[in-house]
C-alpha cells in the first residue's frame, strides 16, 4: 500500500531530490523549466506516492502554459524511485492526474517527453507546437482531454503570464488543505517500464 498525496510545500524537498536522483543534474537548465520559473504550480494535480516507511517513491507535477493564447497543462517531470521499478507507480501516477486534470476542466496536456513510453497514455506528437530551444519537436507530445482540443491550436509554447490564473493557483496552493486530500492506495504492479520515465 501507497498513501498518495497532493504535493505541498513540506514535500518539495524531499521530491527534488528524488528528481535529482531521476534526472540529469543539469535538469533544471531544460527549456520546461524556463516555462515554469516563478509560476504556480496546479496544486492539486501535483501528487507523490510514500511507501509505508514514509518515503517518496514517485512524484509528478504539472504547471500551466499558453499556447495560440489558450491554456494547457504541462506536464513533468514524472519521476520513480529506481527501488521502485516496475510495480506501476509512474503508470499510476499518471492515469490518477489526469483523470483528476480533466474533473477539473483542464482540455489539453503536453510534455516533453520520449513517444514510446507516453504514447500508452494517448500522448501524440504535437505539430505545431513549439518549445523553447533546444527541444527536439519530436518529443513534444500532447493529449486531449476534451475531443478536438488541440485541434488548431499551433505556436509557440509561453510561460502562463496571466495575473488571474496566477493568483488562482496560489490561491488554491495556500488554502486548500492539501494534506486532507491523501488516500490510501494500491497500484498494479508490473506495468512500469523505466524507473524514471
Amino acid at each position: 500500500m501507497y498513501e498518495l498525496c497532493p504535493e505541498t510545500d513540506e514535500d518539495t524537498p524531499e521530491i527534488e531530490a528524488l528528481m535529482d536522483l531521476c534526472f540529469a543534474p543539469g535538469r533544471t537548465a531544460l527549456s520546461s523549466y524556463r516555462l515554469r520559473e516563478g509560476v504556480p504550480r496546479v496544486a492539486p494535480l501535483c501528487l507523490c506516492l510514500r511507501d509505508d516507511g514514509d518515503a517518496v517513491v514517485a512524484a509528478i507535477r504539472y504547471w500551466p502554459v499558453r499556447v495560440d493564447g489558450r491554456p494547457v497543462l504541462l506536464l513533468g517531470p514524472v519521476a520513480v524511485h529506481p527501488t521502485a521499478q516496475g510495480e506501476g507507480l509512474g503508470a499510476f501516477l499518471m492515469r490518477e492526474s489526469l483523470s483528476r486534470a480533466a474533473d477539473m476542466g483542464w482540455a489539453r496536456v503536453m510534455l516533453v517527453g520520449d513517444a514510446p513510453y507516453y504514447g500508452r497514455f494517448g500522448f501524440t506528437r504535437l505539430d505545431g507546437v513549439v518549445m523553447p530551444p533546444p527541444t527536439n519537436p519530436d518529443r513534444v507530445l500532447g493529449l486531449e482531454l476534451v475531443p478536438d482540443a488541440w485541434v488548431d491550436v499551433r505556436g509557440d509554447v509561453r510561460r502562463e503570464e496571466s495575473p488571474g490564473v496566477r493568483a488562482a493557483l496560489a490561491e488554491i496552493e495556500a488554502t486548500v488543505d492539501l494534506r486532507q486530500a491523501c488516500i490510501e492506495v494500491e497500484p498494479r504492479t508490473g506495468t512500469d517500464e523505466g524507473a524514471c520515465p
